[in-house]
């Protein structure tokens, strides 16, 4: 895929729910609609601290994922038909925040996933 159209941003919270995870991404539902990327909060860990992906996506954790005490929180799935050289992540000190970084025709576009917690600020 070309980022030189369009890019089309799919953000949900799952609830740590498995099975909304599993119907959200092992459909091809947001991949006909074009959908470039998928920003996931609060997604299913399983007990090895990894989540749900599929072929169709492929799956960026956060900078410090499994190296802090805090749970993985935000994560991007970027569309598998986006070429691998248009896209880069970038490193942020946060299980909470996934940042990435797209290169188009356009220049360069900076997309951060924030999981913000409704009990304190302490992403802020």
């Amino acid at each position: 895929m070309d980022l030189t159209d369009h890019i089309a941003v799919w953000q949900q919270n799952v609830n740590k729910l498995c099975s909304c995870q599993y119907n959200l991404i092992s459909n091809n539902e947001l991949v006909n609609k074009g959908i470039s990327l998928i920003a996931l909060q609060e997604l299913a860990i399983d007990f090895n601290g990894y989540t749900l992906a599929s072929r169709d996506w492929t799956l960026v954790y956060p900078t410090p994922h499994r190296s802090l005490e805090n749970p993985t929180r935000a994560v991007m799935l970027i569309n598998a038909s986006i070429r691998l050289d248009t896209w880069k992540q970038l490193d942020f000190p946060s299980s909470n925040i996934t940042v990435i970084q797209l290169n188009g025709g356009w220049g360069k576009l900076t997309i951060v996933n924030v999981y913000n917690n409704c009990n304190n600020d302490d992403t802020v």
